[in-house]
Order: structure tokens, then C-alpha cells, then sequence
């Protein structure tokens, strides 16, 4: 695939898109069956703060319903939701742990996409500095024959110019690692440059801003690094949010894919995280089961 090939890829996909395919595809991705086994049963701890991402489940339920099953089961948030909706979470208790900003296509890798991705940053800060609302989304973008070292200075100096407004606004910018490997129908975001774990670290560490953090999505990262407990350990000071998802096909927590996802949480609140993790798989069957069976098994 050249580089303008994943460029039209990328212009074409949004987490919207994605869900869009997903839902079409769902019946076929490996079926899993709904019943809950001990190891998914919660131990009513709650030591790890729950959140639903909004667009895996906006096909079934609107935003307000949404917050009415977050609050049934325990979660604390309901994420990616856009800002007019917020005032729905505040009358539930919930928060939007993460908000949206600018998407993944087109990134701070890329100068000419600088002035853009600010303005959105900038908007989504102030946002959330308003609402009380801990993070803001933010993405490398697509490689688009852009070198691995040039995106990395390119991405250090465009984030620069935004971070001292996030100190003041006291909001976090959490880079997300996504993986390139997969198609993406199955979820995955060819040709996206911040496909590993080091070296989305390697921008946050040269940033060196404390409200620079990393999204580590354990979907993504089990299919580009794996080593997911060792990843916690070696940059939990660094990561701001956690996303969920089974492997592969970005599934429900179930038996029916990889990620043995209880020690996973059991490390993550080992480490003292305050955060939140939010829970970003697409339903394969009822949504509702899936996302009892996922909190119940992070709750540690």
C-alpha cells in the first residue's frame, strides 16, 4: 500500500466509520457466548474507575441512556461524548473521562495539519477545564511519507506550542497508541505512525510536559507490542487513560478472544492508577450483557 493510499484510507475513517462497518460485520466476528464465569465475576472492589466509550454503543442507545446503565453498573463515566451532551452525564453523576479532539487521520505528525489540530485541541482543553473533566484525545496522525524521526520532532513541536495552556487549564492530552497491522475492518488504522508503545513514549518523554500522557489501549498494544503487564510497569507514570477491547476483532472481554484482562486490571491498580478505564469494544451480541461481563472482570 503506498502512502497516498493509507492518506485516503485515513480520510475516510473515523471511530464514527468504524462503528459503522462493525455493526455491519458484528453477527460474523466470532460469536461469544453471554454466560459469566467465575474469573468474570466482580469482587465489588472498585478499585479500577469504569467508563464507556459512547461510540461502540451509540447504534442501541442515546447519550442519556447510556448514563443511566453507566450509573446501573457501577461506571463512573461515559467517554468521547461530545460537549453539548455533557450537562446529561452531570445530571447522572458521570463525567466524559476522555473528550474528543481532532481524529487520527490527519495528526500533529504533520505541519500542515498543525494550525488544525490545535484549534481543536485548544477547544477541547477549555472544554474540559469548564466541565471539570480530566483528558483530552489526541493522536500522531497518518504517516503520509513523513519519516518515523521527522514525525517524532514534527509531533514535540507542534504539542509545545499547546502545552503550557493545558498546565494552566489543568488538562491532560493523552496520546493514543493505535495498531497498523490489522485491516481496518478488524479495527485496525493502516499507515498510522504512533503504532508503538516507545515510541509514542519517546514524544511524551521529549514534550516533557507532567499533563503529556500516554492512551494505552490494551487492544492496540497487544497487537503491535503484546508484554502488556510489563508496559504498565515500565511507563505507568506516563499513562493518563486506558481503553479496553477483546483481541482480535475489538470484541467483547469474553472467552472468545486473548487478553486475560483480570490480571491486567490487577496490575493497573497495583500501580496506584487514579485514571480511567474506558471500555471501547464493539458489540458482537447484546451490548448490555458484554458490558456487564467487562465490568464485572475489571472490577478488582
Amino acid at each position: 500500500m503506498t502512502s497516498n493510499d493509507q492518506g485516503n484510507i485515513g480520510r475516510r475513517v473515523s471511530r464514527r466509520d468504524v462503528l459503522r462497518v462493525m455493526a455491519g460485520a458484528g453477527a460474523g466476528l466470532m460469536g461469544g457466548g453471554g454466560g459469566t464465569s467465575g474469573r468474570e465475576r466482580g469482587t465489588g472492589a472498585g478499585r479500577i474507575k469504569q467508563s464507556i466509550a459512547y461510540w461502540c454503543v451509540q447504534k442501541y442507545w442515546s447519550v442519556e441512556r447510556t448514563c443511566q446503565i453507566a450509573r446501573d453498573l457501577g461506571c463512573r463515566s461515559v467517554e468521547l461524548v461530545e460537549p453539548k451532551d455533557w450537562p446529561t452525564l452531570k445530571k447522572y453523576g458521570l463525567v466524559c473521562a476522555i473528550a474528543n479532539s481532532h481524529w487520527f487521520d490527519k495528526g500533529m505528525n504533520n505541519p500542515q495539519y498543525h494550525e488544525m489540530c490545535l484549534g481543536k485541541l485548544r477547544e477541547a482543553i477549555e472544554a474540559c477545564a469548564n466541565a471539570g473533566f480530566p483528558n483530552v484525545i489526541t493522536f500522531t496522525g497518518l504517516a503520509e511519507g513523513i519519516g518515523p524521526e521527522e514525525g517524532l520532532k514534527n509531533c514535540v513541536a507542534g504539542y509545545k506550542k499547546i502545552m503550557s495552556y493545558a498546565e494552566r487549564q489543568k488538562v491532560n492530552l493523552c496520546l493514543e497508541v493505535l495498531n497498523s497491522r490489522v485491516p481496518v475492518d478488524m479495527v485496525g488504522v493502516p499507515g498510522y505512525q504512533g503504532d508503538h508503545t516507545d515510541y509514542c513514549m519517546k514524544i511524551i518523554q521529549q514534550v516533557g510536559s507532567p499533563r503529556m500522557k500516554l492512551l494505552f489501549d490494551i487492544f492496540h498494544v497487544q497487537i503491535m507490542d503484546g508484554d502488556i503487564i510489563a508496559r504498565i510497569r515500565q511507563y505507568k507514570d506516563y499513562i493518563g487513560h486506558y481503553h479496553t477491547a477483546g483481541n482480535p476483532g475489538r470484541r467483547e472481554l469474553d472467552d472468545q478472544q486473548e487478553i486475560n484482562y483480570r490480571p491486567i486490571m490487577e496490575e493497573i491498580a497495583r500501580t496506584g492508577y487514579m485514571g480511567y478505564v474506558g471500555h471501547e469494544f464493539i458489540p458482537t451480541r447484546d451490548p448490555l450483557e458484554g458490558l456487564k461481563q467487562a465490568v464485572a472482570l475489571c472490577d478488582v
